[in-house]
């Protein structure tokens, strides 16, 4: 035990900051150095720490907790503040070694856990009995800095930095502890280093604590190291921060507790919530040596144990407060809902009473009003509610139903006899055999304009005019009332069951309005007796019981009436009705539209008939004349007759040494009226073919086989591209030798404008393919001319002195892609105005099954800058072997995968040429990524969402777009690019070299 004369002046000397609270044992403890790692912090100068030698226990604890724990049996009866128990930490949900520190309330316990430091409130549930092998003592203590204390009156705010401070320093660190002393309750008093760090001066500097001073009082350093009601003020106001929250923590980290409440607890736990102060447990410790000898330790525990009772008390009153408030809040609501509930009912027995003074009043003008609206309905058709628009529409259609007249179907069978027989004599190829067919026909052509006579006047007679009006109306009126009408129904049995519907709604509408009429009456016989009851002037006695009679039950039956016949009036159909009535207004429609058409084809037939009377009556028995055909040929063989005579005598005059300027000069003028004049009648001559083709194909296929000289059919294989009577000498041709690297090109002008001639070598079979891909390439051009973006081809013709063809098309110098390009670059706008040219030239040729197969830089063409057209493509050459060429677009192939496969060309193949020729025009020369197959990278670039997705449609997902969606795309709808004024676009672009 200790005592005061187990002190010695030195003694008391060297520790009277701690006299009676400290036990030295200088033997054992005294500059003992051990290492920790800081868990928990209290406040400035107190923390709680883990020793590094037992990292290994704290993992077989939390082992066996988490074995032992779970299966273990919750609390019950009185808990044994000695005793360690197993607690299950809020926060992490594992369970750590505890010790009950006080009981809350029957269900709820402050426990601190051992290990750690920290404190927590836990439900009885929470808290297991664990065996004795972990009922050992705890791995963390609490440490005091050596020589330092709390600053009386310290403000809250600055304990709260303090604590944070300290935490600062210690929290999950390992320092360095030189043990001075300790407390009987287990307190280390230590001086803490952190490398060549002084923790507690430190914290001395900063002004969060002080050094004790000497003093012979015996309880000044602990007394100001924590005054209990303080430190709960300052906890209470000023959570700490939760240290060490990481997600690395090593073994010796305390469970986490919450910012408001852990840290809190450690310091209120020591006091109570009340007025009352009690000392902390280490002052509790040391009995009267440091309280005094007039204080025995049995009555400092009597009045914990009271204060403990009174809290208990104080509790309790707080609870039974509570509920008492509850049940007066709960009366006042209650007796307010009846005053509420009470003052309704009054108010509905004032209605009452007023409304039963006025009720035979309201109830005779509320039924006045309702047979007022039934007068209103009554003299409005209700045809739409029985089908009676539907019935007459049905009668008009079977009534004046329209047939076709006997003479259309004769006449359909004379002309596909005449059909027939000019078919056999476009086949034909024997002249002989080909009049004999020519002569039946025109039998077949007299009989076919006597049928057509015949159906002509027939629907003549007929008025077709009036009775398609009539459908029209019809078929507008119902539309009206019913809306779209479905498609797809066609039955009699729709017909039978809407007149048994029509049948049924009559009766009983009939039977309603009867019963309506029949109250209405009785009613109004009532009147009329009444009436007698209350004349004075009428002598005869009636009682009142002959007089009134039971007009409630009169007025209720009138009223039921009226109401219903309302109903039945004013109500929407129900889903049966409404699909009752909608498959007849289907079926309606349907036939009106089967009369329509049929009416259209009659019509359209006789439209035929009248022009096939009006151009047969100049072709019956007669053949078309040529021979303004001829003499435009023969004109055209003496011009250029004279054309070439010039043209020798010009060389003649330039080769002679003598030559007159002004001669040579008035010899150019003579040649150039000539070849304008050779080019004006083979215009003419253009035009003519192309009347007789037209006659070919409507009335004469015989003029071929009959006038084989005038070359009618090579003018019609070739799609009127193919003309016999110009001639490569006959032009004033300039070679194009920078041009001419496949094949010879010359550059020439013909009316004023500048035309390309390119010359392709053929034989008997190249000749033919040759006009062939030529015509349907034309053909494809003239469905659209202008507007079908490509570049339009002039003439075909073919020379007679040696095996060439020569194709002619307009020249626009420096005009591709390529020239423009490494010239003056278009804008993002103006590109993407001339790729949707492109894009309606591939949909033309796409659409007349052609595929291009050559689509580059040098084969598109921006006119203006603004207006992109395709280029033609080499006519000696198949699609695969146009397709078959690895063309280049800066370090991009247009070649496209399927391709590079081997797979043969398809529309495909062309829509990823233009898909690579509008990348290259939208990043404007940058360098290109591909992947392991070729293809570009389109991520790699900036630019708009709208060209972005066309780009990926067109260069990984071709197989499902057309060239027509493509020209439909939004980026062409809505450009983003921003075109810049220019001043140079109108400038000579430098020459480039050019393909097609």
């Amino acid at each position: 035990m200790w005592g005061r004369g187990h002190f010695s002046r030195t003694s008391l000397a060297k520790s009277a900051s701690f006299s009676g609270i400290v036990q030295m044992d200088e033997e054992v403890h005294y500059s003992k150095v051990e290492d920790v790692v800081g868990s928990h912090v209290e406040d400035a100068v107190t923390f709680w720490a883990q020793s590094i030698s037992r990292n290994k226990d704290i993992v077989k604890i939390g082992c066996s907790l988490s074995e032992v724990c779970p299966h273990a049996s919750s609390v019950f009866g009185n808990l044994d503040p000695k005793k360690i128990y197993g607690g299950l930490f809020s926060e992490d949900k594992c369970w750590y070694r505890c010790k009950v520190l006080k009981i809350i309330s029957d269900e709820k316990c402050l426990v601190r856990y051992i290990d750690y430091g920290n404190t927590e409130i836990l439900s009885r549930s929470d808290i297991a009995e664990i065996p004795l092998d972990l009922q050992f003592s705890s791995v963390a203590k609490k440490y005091r800095l050596w020589g330092l204390q709390i600053p009386s009156g310290q403000a809250v705010t600055q304990f709260d930095q303090g604590r944070i401070f300290l935490g600062s320093l210690i929290f999950e660190k390992q320092i360095k502890m030189k043990i001075k002393a300790t407390y009987q309750d287990g307190t280390v008093i230590a001086q803490a280093e952190y490398g060549s760090v002084d923790i507690g001066e430190e914290v001395a500097k900063k002004g969060f604590a002080e050094k004790c001073r000497l003093t012979s009082s015996t309880n000044i350093c602990e007394g100001k190291k924590s005054d209990p009601g303080q430190l709960v003020l300052r906890n209470l106001k000023s959570p700490i921060p939760l240290w060490g929250y990481r997600s690395n923590q090593s073994p010796f980290i305390r469970p986490k507790d919450h910012l408001t409440g852990r840290l809190s607890l450690d310091l209120k736990n020591k006091n109570d919530a009340g007025n009352h102060v009690t000392f902390p447990k280490e002052n509790l410790a040391v009995g009267g040596f440091n309280l005094g000898s007039n204080v025995s330790l049995a009555k400092i525990k009597q009045d914990q144990k009271l204060i403990e009772e009174n809290e208990k008390l104080k509790t309790e009153k707080e609870v039974l407060l509570e509920r008492y408030k509850a049940l007066e809040l709960k009366v006042e609501q209650t007796l307010q809902e009846l005053q509420q509930e009470k003052a309704t009912t009054m108010d509905l027995t004032k209605h009452l009473e007023s409304t039963l003074k006025t009720c035979v009043g309201t109830r005779m003008k509320n039924l006045a009003a309702k047979v007022e609206i039934l007068k209103e309905i009554r003299c409005v058709n209700i045809n739409v509610h029985f089908g009676n628009d539907l019935s007459d529409a049905i009668q008009v259609l079977d009534e004046d139903c329209f047939t076709i007249p006997a003479s259309l179907n004769e006449l359909e069978i004379i002309w596909a006899e005449y059909c027939l027989a000019q078919e056999k004599i476009q086949t034909c190829q024997n002249v002989n055999e080909g009049n004999i067919l020519i002569a039946k026909r025109n039998e077949v052509q007299q009989k076919l304009y006597m049928a057509v006579e015949v159906f002509i006047l027939d629907v003549d007679e007929l008025p077709l005019n009036k009775r398609l009006k009539t459908l029209q109306d019809l078929s507008a009126s119902l539309e009206a009332v019913y809306g779209q009408a479905k498609e797809g129904v066609n039955s009699e049995e729709i017909l039978k069951k809407f007149y048994d519907w029509k049948c049924n709604k009559r009766e009983e509408f009939t039977s309603v309005r009867s019963e309506t009429e029949v109250s209405l009456q009785h009613l109004v016989t009532w009147f009329q007796r009444t009436l007698k009851a209350f004349d004075l002037s009428v002598e005869e006695s009636l009682t009142s019981e002959d007089t009134i009679g039971n007009i409630d039950e009169i007025l209720e039956k009138t009223e039921s009436s009226v109401c219903k016949e309302l109903e039945i009036s004013l109500i929407e159909q129900g889903d049966a009705d409404k699909e009752i009535t909608l498959n007849t207004y289907s079926q309606v429609v349907q036939k009106i539209r089967s009369e329509e058409r049929l009416i259209a084809t009659v019509q359209s037939k006789y439209k035929d008939s009248v022009e096939f009377k009006k151009q047969i009556i100049e072709c019956l028995n007669k053949s078309p004349n040529v021979d303004h055909l001829l003499s435009i040929k023969k004109t055209l063989k003496s011009l250029k007759a004279q054309l070439r005579w010039k043209l020798v005598e010009k060389n003649n005059l330039e080769e002679s040494d003598d030559h007159d300027g002004s001669e040579i000069e008035e010899i150019k003028q003579e040649i150039t009226q000539l070849r304008n004049s050779v080019f004006q009648e083979i215009y003419h001559e253009q035009e003519e073919y192309e009347k007789l083709n037209s006659l070919v194909l409507k009335w004469f296929p015989e003029l071929p086989l009959l006038h084989p000289e005038i070359g009618l059919l090579k003018y019609m294989n070739s799609g009127g591209l193919l003309t016999m009577s110009l001639e490569r000498d006959l032009l004033d041709a300039e070679p194009m030798k920078e041009l001419s690297r496949k094949r010879p090109l010359v550059c020439s002008e013909v009316n004023g404008q500048i035309i390309l001639l390119k010359g392709y070598s053929v034989d008997v079979d190249t000749e033919a393919r040759v006009i062939q891909r030529a015509a349907a390439y034309h053909r494809a051009w003239r469905e659209a001319k202008e507007e079908s973006g490509l570049l339009p081809l002039i003439f075909l013709f073919l020379c007679k002195s040696d095996p060439m063809a020569y194709l002619m098309v307009p020249y626009y110098p420096r005009a591709n892609l390529s020239a423009i390009q490494s010239s003056m670059p278009l804008t993002l706008e103006e590109a993407l105005k001339v790729m949707k040219g492109v894009a309606q030239g591939l949909h033309t040729l796409h659409k007349a099954d052609i595929i291009h197969g050559s689509l580059h830089q040098n084969n598109v063409f921006a006119l203006n800058r603004q207006h992109g057209i395709v280029g033609d493509f080499d006519f000696t050459k198949s699609v695969s072997q146009r397709a078959s060429v690895n063309m280049m677009v800066g370090d991009l192939s247009l070649l496209s995968p399927e391709l590079k496969m081997g797979k043969p060309a398809s529309p495909s193949s062309d829509l990823y040429a233009y898909g690579c020729l509008l990348l290259w025009l939208s990043v404007q020369n940058q360098e290109f990524d591909t992947n392991e197959d070729g293809i570009p990278k389109v991520d790699q670039f900036h630019l708009d969402d709208n060209v972005k997705s066309l780009l990926y449609s067109l260069i990984y997902c071709r197989s499902s777009v057309t060239a027509e969606q493509v020209f439909n795309a939004e980026c062409f709808l809505l450009p983003k690019g921003k075109s810049t004024p220019n001043s140079e676009k109108d400038t000579e672009y430098t020459p480039k070299k050019e393909e097609e």
